[in-house]
């Protein structure tokens, strides 16, 4: 009986012996975090980033006629074809602009018409006028001829009825003149607004005649054919209704490309233009090319409606040369690694090691079983890593909080 409690106490006492090993294990590496030592050695900080390939050059290629016309799509060449100087692109059929044609000859035919029916009215006053202009000549020279005859030839009230006929066929020819006058004034603003008309109606017959002489669409220098989507992605079809004047293809030059590049906007820290750039289209990493970064957006952007991730944009330009030699068209996909830095000796630690104290940067050094804050100064920063210029040594053991990429912090 005495032996079984002095053995309980022995397990009892090497249980606490265990527990506070345990303990003193938990305070050189507290809950969350790992250590890495800290090294000088060769450190590439990279960026993948995806995009296409365009051209620095694009013509436009338009729907041909003129502007409000309907243009119906009957024959096109696929998209990303090569084509020559001179070849036919697209050809486009115009059943609107053949019966606004057929109807602006109908009103040139009645405009014609109408003019004729009122120049003939205006000749038709016009001579009956001159005929009563000539009847009243007549009788007003019979009334000046009697009005100064002598008493003693004609009776008195015979002489007074000629004086006053001579007054009224005198008030009467000025009228008949002011009325033809009048007549040769209507008929000319008349025969203008009929002359305005017509030229409205030729205006209108001449544009549907040079729609109909425009229905096909010949390249203007060659390069690959990319044809434009709308907002629902479509590209243009056999039986699509575009209206003149519409973009619906362009016309890159494959002597100038470049690729527009996209990297989301949490790992687009520090890229700036002038970077190293490797890139090579999707799925062909053989084919390898080498450039810099021409370009990068001040911002970033959602790319489409569905998510709402933002990303930056970015423009590289491809050698000639290399376009030629592997056959890169507009409209490639590409996959491209963005270095923002490649050195051959450098110190850096992971991102999960640094903190933010009041806008500075520090890590934490385990130091003699205790986390010491130490101020850093960074230089590139990578997503995943970053270069320390100044506050570590080779051989420091910097803290990492693995906590925090469990949060997505």
């Amino acid at each position: 009986m005495s032996e079984r409690p002095s053995r309980h106490r022995v397990r009892i006492a090497a249980a606490c012996m265990l527990a506070l090993t345990l303990a003193a294990c938990g305070d050189s590496a507290p809950k969350g975090f790992v250590t890495e030592q800290v090294a000088s050695g060769p450190l590439l900080i990279a960026v993948t980033a995806r995009g296409d390939l365009q051209s620095v050059h694009a013509t436009p290629l338009m729907v041909p006629g003129e502007q409000f016309a309907q243009r119906q799509l009957a024959w096109i060449l696929p998209d990303g074809s090569r084509v020559q100087k001179g070849d036919v692109i697209a050809r486009f059929s115009a059943q609107q602009s053949k019966q606004d044609l057929a109807e602006a000859l109908v009103d040139l035919q009645r405009n014609t018409l109408a003019r004729a029916g009122k120049q003939s009215d205006i000749d038709s006053t016009r001579d009956q006028l001159n005929v009563e202009m000539a009847e009243v000549e007549t009788q007003l020279g019979l009334a000046e001829r009697y009005s100064h005859a002598s008493t003693l030839a004609m009776p008195r009230n015979q002489i007074l009825d000629s004086v006053q006929d001579e007054h009224f066929l005198s008030t009467k020819q000025g009228i008949l003149n002011w009325r033809l006058g009048q007549s040769g004034i209507r008929g000319k603003a008349e025969l203008g607004v009929i002359d305005a008309q017509r030229a409205t109606f030729e205006l209108t017959a001449t544009q549907r005649r040079s729609d109909l002489d425009a229905l096909e669409v010949r390249a203007p220098h060659a390069g690959v054919l990319m044809l434009k989507t709308d907002w629902s992605g479509s590209a243009p079809h056999i039986g699509s209704t575009l209206w003149a004047g519409y973009k619906f293809a362009s016309l890159p030059d494959p002597a100038a490309l470049e690729a527009e590049l996209w990297v989301p906007g949490l790992e687009a820290q520090g890229i700036t233009a002038g970077d190293t750039v490797e890139l090579h289209p999707l799925g062909n990493s053989a084919q390898t090319a080498t450039t810099t970064l021409s370009w990068v957006a001040s911002t970033a952007k959602p790319r489409s409606r569905e998510s709402p991730v933002k990303y930056i944009a970015m423009k590289a330009p491809i050698p000639a040369a290399v376009a030629r030699r592997y056959g890169w068209t507009p409209g490639q996909r590409f996959s491209a690694r963005v270095v923002l830095l490649d050195a051959k000796h450098a110190l850096s630690v992971p991102n999960l090691a640094i903190v933010s104290n009041n806008g500075d940067p520090i890590v934490k050094l385990r130091e003699g079983g205790r986390s010491v804050p130490r101020a850093v100064t960074l230089g590139v920063r990578g997503p995943a890593r970053s270069q320390v210029l100044k506050g570590l040594t080779a051989g420091d053991k910097v803290l990492l909080d693995v906590s925090r990429k469990q949060e997505g912090t």
